[in-house]
């Protein structure tokens, strides 16, 4: 199914968000993706852009080294889905992540997302990726 020009924007303005703030946790690139009213479901993270940029900062300090591995985005309308591995520092079996951001006037307005812990061994052999 082919995805319409929209789409393609709201995948691309996701993606760039990825490689330029949340991969290396650059608080100060959050205002060039986010918009300024900014809805945050993650129960970590109180809603608007700027807790969201103090918790990079925390995170960037306290993980220098965190990797964010994606293997999968989907886009469907204004809601843009990415499957990805965040790896806190080498070694480290870290954390498979769903995100789910909504993308309104060419920004990212809405995000919520799933977190699981990737155990050091698991009965099942099927990666969570």
């Amino acid at each position: 199914m082919a995805r319409t020009e929209q789409e393609e924007r709201n995948l691309k303005l996701v993606m760039a968000m990825f490689d330029h703030v949340l991969k290396p946790m650059d608080a100060d690139a959050v205002d060039r993706y986010l918009a300024p009213d900014y809805i945050q479901h993650n129960q970590w993270v109180d809603t608007g852009t700027e807790p969201l940029k103090a918790f990079l900062r925390q995170m960037r300090g306290e993980n220098p080294d965190a990797v964010h591995d994606i293997k999968r985005c989907f886009v469907e309308d204004d809601h843009v889905i990415v499957h990805y591995h965040v790896r806190r520092r080498p070694g480290d079996p870290g954390f498979a992540v769903i995100d789910i951001f909504r993308v309104e006037n060419g920004l990212i307005a809405e995000h919520w997302d799933v977190v699981q812990d990737v155990p050091a061994d698991s009965p099942n052999p099927n990666s969570p990726f």
